[in-house]
């Protein structure tokens, strides 16, 4: 019994921290928001803004009882409360669609599928966003580690984490919860 407790709680903390490297880099910032320390990005792919928490900060704004009632449970639970889905069972780690990627509270432009690349972490994995205004950047010191949480720009929903470990050329990797957005194929 303990044996099997152990596993379950290892297997829980590896899967919550799959997609997170605590490495140095330097994504800019607001004015009134310190900045990080990222290798260089090709100008053509800005990093994301940082949410800087003031009011009116997201355009789009709701009560909990409403972002429950136009939600699944699965799209609350990433978006809302910050959660994790788990690594290879969700809707888009394995998507080779041509298309584009929103947020699905908002339908924010977020990712182009021309971006999209396979990580092998079993969550979708983009090296850069659709626009220089799709994401923010928030601090997340959760789970004993600094890692930069990448949130919704237009309704500040949590999406997931980026990372500098991407390939070229910008070297970033945009690691999302499936369930935080939805996908439109290509017509």
């Amino acid at each position: 019994m303990r044996t099997s407790l152990l596993a379950l709680l290892l297997a829980l903390g590896i899967s919550s921290t799959a997609c997170s490297q605590n490495k140095p880099k330097t994504i800019p910032n607001g004015p009134d928001v310190p900045a990080r320390t990222v290798h260089a990005v090709d100008k053509k792919y800005a990093a994301p803004k940082p949410v800087t928490g003031k009011p009116g900060e997201f355009p789009v704004q709701k009560t909990t009882a409403e972002w429950e009632k136009q939600l699944t449970e699965e799209q609350f639970y990433i978006l809302r409360e910050k959660g994790t889905e788990r690594a290879f069972n969700n809707p888009y780690w394995d998507n080779h669609a041509k298309g584009t990627y929103y947020c699905a509270g908002c339908h924010n432009l977020l990712f182009n599928s021309s971006t999209k690349f396979e990580s092998g972490t079993g969550w979708p994995s983009f090296w850069a966003p659709a626009t220089d205004n799709s994401l923010k950047v928030a601090s997340d010191e959760s789970f004993g580690m600094s890692r930069d949480e990448i949130v919704c720009a237009t309704c500040g929903g949590h999406l997931g984490h980026v990372f500098d470990d991407g390939p070229k050329p910008t070297g970033l990797r945009y690691c999302m919860d499936s369930y935080g957005m939805t996908f439109e194929k290509a017509k």
